[in-house]
Order: C-alpha cells, then sequence, then structure tokens
C-alpha cells in the first residue's frame, strides 16, 4: 500500500472578474456582480471592462457596493465562494478608500440628524393632504 502525499492547492490561472467579486463577497451573486460591471459602476485597472475579463494578481479594482465605493487591489485569485474571513484576504483596500468610506459614514449619520423620520405613517387623509401640498 502507498502512502499519498498531500494534494497541493491548485494554482488558478484565470478567473472571470464577476466571479471574483462573487468570490470575495463584494455581491451576494454572480448575477448581480455582472450587472454591477455592465452597468459601469466596477472599473478594472481604472477602465471600464466586460463581467469576462479575466483578473491578475495586483491588479486595482474599483467598485461599488451599496452607498460606499471601494478600491481594493487583488492579492488571491478565487473562483469559489468561501468564507468571510478567506474572502477578506484575496484582496486589500487602500488607505484613501478607508478614509473616504468612514466620512462618508459620518456625513450620512449627521444628515439623518437633519431629515428625522416620522414617528408613525400617515393616513389616508393626511397623504392626501400631503400630495396636495406637494402638486401645488
Amino acid at each position: 500500500m502507498t502512502k499519498k502525499s498531500p494534494e497541493k492547492p491548485k494554482q488558478i490561472e484565470a478567473v472571470r472578474l464577476d466571479k471574483w467579486l462573487w468570490a470575495a463577497r463584494f455581491y451576494k451573486t454572480r448575477a448581480l456582480a455582472r450587472e454591477m460591471i455592465q452597468g459601469g459602476k466596477v472599473h478594472y485597472n481604472g477602465q471600464r471592462c466586460k463581467p469576462s475579463k479575466c483578473v491578475e494578481v495586483g491588479a486595482k479594482v474599483k467598485l461599488a457596493q451599496g452607498f460606499d465605493e471601494k478600491e481594493v487591489t487583488i492579492l488571491v485569485l478565487l473562483d469559489k465562494r468561501q468564507s468571510a474571513v478567506i474572502a477578506q484576504q484575496a484582496y486589500l483596500e487602500s488607505e484613501q478608500s478607508i478614509e473616504k468610506r468612514e466620512q462618508n459614514a459620518i456625513a450620512r449619520k449627521n444628515n439623518s440628524f437633519f431629515a428625522p423620520h416620522p414617528v408613525n405613517k400617515p393616513d389616508k387623509k393626511q397623504r392626501r393632504e400631503l400630495l396636495k401640498l406637494k402638486s401645488s
């Protein structure tokens, strides 16, 4: 009986951009990642591209995620969705991107103080009055 040597992890050579964004957990589905790329919300090395673009280690990706915009450098090629801890090790976010996201979060929080939400929904009569005010 021969002993098997431990298998080395396969070195991935080519991964599509939409698949990498999904595997790195930026978007919940590949379809959503594809839509964001086609909509111009994702830039690969400063340019718009197609979802089928093959990513490389060291490439810079700028992407929109919710209210935030992130700039990341690819460190590891992933083709399968794995745990969040592993996914976070696949890229490095730039310092400017982190600072900008923090500033935007503070601005959103401060802005919410000036636009308070009502305690309850307006009833039918109140909605009609609001529509009259808006239309006039």
